[in-house]
C-alpha cells in the first residue's frame, strides 16, 4: 500500500475514533451517525423553573462530518422557542419564561436529526414554580391536585435519595387488581438532575409518605375536585374549583370502630360486588383503620352505597362512609380516582 494511502487510512480511523468519543461524551448513544453531545442534559433530567423567570436549557448535537444538524422539539409549551446560535448552528438553547398558568409539570422531548437519520430523543423535566426552589409541594389543601398511575412497582423511600430507607413496597396493581393511582404530596429535583416525588402512602399511620423517582409514574394528572366527609353532621360534599356540586347523607363508623380523621385520596373505583351491602359501586381510599387491622388487606376506608338508604344518616359502619346508592351514582359521574378527600 502507498504512503499516502496509509496516511488516508490512518486519518480515517482518528475521525472515527473521536466521533464515538463524543458520543460517549454527549451522554447519550450515537444513532445513524447523529448523536447528542456538549452541555446537553441526560435524558430524564429534570430542573425547576420560576414563574417569570427565564429558564434556558442548551443542546447541541452533531452528525457525519459536512452536516448540519436541525434539533426540534416535539412540542413547546406557549411562550417557548428554540434559538439557534449564530456562530455554531449545532448549538440550539430552548428558552421559555413560564406564566402563572403555567405552574406544574412539563415533559418536554427534543430530537436531533439530519436528513433520515436522527438521534434518540431526549425527555427533560421541567417543574415550574411561583418561586425557584429545589423541593416544592404538588398539591394544595384544598385547590388543584396532582395523581399519577405507578409504572412498575417500586419501593417507597423514608428520604429522596438512592439506597435510603424503603418505608413500603408499592405493587403496580392494587390487591383489587386495579391500577395503583398515587397521589402527589410534592417534589424535589436534586443537583444531579433526578427527580423524585413525595406520595400518599396507603399504611398506618395514616397520614404517612415516602418518596419515589419520577420514572416510576406515567403521566402526571390535575384534578379541581376535593371531598369533604363531615363525621358531625354526616353529610359529603363535593366541591370543584371551591364550589359544592354534590352533596349527601352519609353514614360512618360506630364508636368502637370511628372512621378516621385526616387527609386520604380517592386511590381506586371498584364495582361487581356479590355482597349487596356495599351497593352500587365504591371508592377505595387510601385511609385505614387502627381498629381493624386484620381485616382482608387491613380494614382500608372505602365510601361506598348500600342497600340499607333507612338507615342514614348515622354512625353504622365499621369505618367506611356510606350514602344512598343514588347518591354514589351521581358521585360517580362527578368524580374522579386521584381525588383529595378530607374527613372530619
Amino acid at each position: 500500500m502507498h504512503d499516502g494511502a496509509l496516511r488516508a487510512r490512518r486519518l480515517a480511523l482518528v475521525l472515527a475514533a473521536a466521533v464515538c468519543a463524543l458520543a460517549v461524551a454527549g451522554g447519550a448513544p450515537a444513532s445513524d451517525g447523529v448523536y447528542w453531545q456538549g452541555q446537553t442534559p441526560e435524558n430524564r433530567t429534570a430542573v425547576v423553573a420560576a414563574v417569570g423567570s427565564e429558564l434556558r436549557i442548551p443542546l447541541e448535537a452533531a452528525g457525519p462530518i459536512g452536516t448540519q444538524v436541525s434539533i426540534f422539539a416535539d412540542r413547546l409549551p406557549p411562550g417557548a422557542r428554540l434559538e439557534r446560535s449564530p456562530e455554531n448552528e449545532s448549538k440550539t438553547t430552548f428558552r421559555w419564561r413560564p406564566a402563572k398558568k403555567q405552574l406544574g409539570e412539563w415533559k418536554l422531548r427534543f430530537g436531533a436529526e439530519v436528513g433520515a437519520a436522527s438521534a434518540p430523543r431526549i425527555t427533560i423535566y421541567v417543574h415550574v414554580g411561583r418561586r425557584l426552589a429545589r423541593t416544592f409541594r404538588i398539591s394544595s389543601e384544598n385547590g388543584l391536585s396532582w395523581n399519577a398511575v405507578l409504572g412498575r412497582s417500586v419501593n417507597a423511600l423514608a428520604r429522596p435519595t438512592a439506597g435510603s430507607r424503603a418505608v413500603m413496597r408499592l405493587a403496580a396493581i392494587t390487591p383489587e387488581s386495579m391500577p395503583h393511582v398515587v397521589y402527589l404530596l410534592g417534589g424535589t429535583v436534586g443537583r444531579d438532575g433526578r427527580y423524585w416525588l413525595r406520595v400518599a402512602l396507603p399504611k398506618l399511620p395514616n397520614g404517612s409518605s415516602g418518596w419515589i423517582p419520577r420514572e416510576a409514574v406515567t403521566e402526571i394528572r390535575k384534578l379541581d375536585t376535593h371531598l369533604v366527609i363531615d363525621r358531625s353532621r354526616l353529610r359529603a360534599t363535593l366541591y370543584r374549583n371551591g364550589r359544592p356540586v354534590f352533596r349527601s347523607i352519609v353514614g360512618v363508623g360506630q364508636p368502637r370502630w370511628p372512621t378516621p380523621r385526616g387527609r386520604f385520596y380517592v386511590r381506586e373505583r371498584l364495582t361487581g360486588f356479590t355482597d349487596p351491602i356495599y351497593g352500587s359501586l365504591a371508592f377505595g381510599t387510601n385511609g385505614r383503620s387502627a381498629v381493624l387491622t386484620d381485616w382482608p388487606g387491613g380494614g382500608f376506608i372505602g365510601i361506598h352505597g348500600t342497600n340499607q338508604p333507612e338507615i342514614l344518616p348515622g354512625r353504622v359502619s365499621h369505618g367506611c362512609v356510606r350514602m344512598p346508592n343514588e347518591s354514589i351514582r351521581r358521585l360517580d359521574r362527578l368524580m374522579q380516582v386521584g381525588t383529595p378527600v378530607t374527613i372530619k
